[in-house]
């Protein structure tokens, strides 16, 4: 419980030094933007997922066998924008490879710019059920997602996918047993998923170790799930008041994390670097 404990604030508050700066708390913020915007879209544009992937291709299998209540084409559309907002994602990763605070400033703050346009959209729309505000809204959002997933992943910081839950669970569970943690992690690419990228900074909390101590990052874990737990609470308990108030929010915490991170990736310091 302890080394639990460590962890978890580790993560909250990176320690100076740390490999990956400020990283960890600023990818919990998107994460729980995530569970804000998958509320959006699930609960208030129709049973359509815009960041979780693996739900919506679910969601298109279940709407093409004529299940009622949901629909092939708004899950078609939402995927669709999601991987164009990935390959956008890649070309930002490509553009600010040597620059990670660069790369998830510029991000973040286009994120931002679309969750604005979906803010205004749905603001100025007299019937937010109507399907061309409904399909702007989607397309909007799964743009911001797919952006976001694909520059996260770029990244390369353990354990905070921002949106792959059930990864970080399997985690939790399969490493809970003693001797269940492998013997050596991956190294980390461009090309590897964020679940396998060990950190490097000698004596971190968040280092791979043998023995399943602090390496399992069990604190890390339950606060990416919780994060995104909270998000679709709040999204969920606002939208009994207007979509509007959840994009707001969203938008808000969008515009921290960019703010944030462009002030403290204007140094130098060794985070930055991939």
């Amino acid at each position: 419980m302890r080394k639990l404990l460590a962890d978890a604030a580790h993560t909250l508050v990176p320690p100076r030094g740390d490999r990956h700066g400020p990283l960890p708390p600023l990818l919990l913020t998107l994460t729980v933007v995530t569970g804000l915007v998958d509320a959006v879209s699930y609960l208030g544009l129709g049973e359509v997922f815009v960041a979780n992937m693996t739900g919506n291709v679910a969601l298109l299998g279940f709407a093409l066998a004529g299940t009622a209540g949901l629909s092939a084409p708004a899950t078609a559309v939402s995927t669709a924008a999601f991987l164009v907002g990935a390959v956008a994602g890649g070309r930002f990763g490509g553009r600010f490879a040597g620059h990670r605070g660069r790369l998830l400033a510029s991000a973040v703050s286009m994120q931002a710019v679309l969750v604005t346009a979906a803010l205004v959209t749905a603001t100025l729309a007299d019937d937010g059920s109507a399907d061309p505000v409904r399909y702007t809204l989607i397309v909007l959002l799964g743009l911001a997602m797919g952006l976001q997933n694909a520059v996260v992943r770029r990244l390369g910081v353990p354990d905070l996918t921002t949106t792959v839950v059930t990864q970080t669970l399997t985690g939790l569970a399969s490493d809970s047993t003693p001797g269940s943690t492998p013997n050596s992690s991956p190294i980390s690419t461009p090309d590897s998923t964020p679940d396998s990228t060990p950190s490097s900074t000698p004596g971190s909390p968040h280092n791979s170790t043998p023995d399943g101590g602090a390496g399992l990052r069990r604190g890390r874990r339950i606060l990416s799930v919780l994060a995104i737990l909270l998000g679709a609470l709040v999204g969920a308990l606002l939208l009994r008041v207007s979509l509007t108030l959840v994009l707001g929010v969203a938008l808000t915490l969008l515009a921290a994390a960019a703010l944030v991170t462009c002030r403290l990736s204007a140094t130098d310091a060794a985070w930055v670097r991939p």
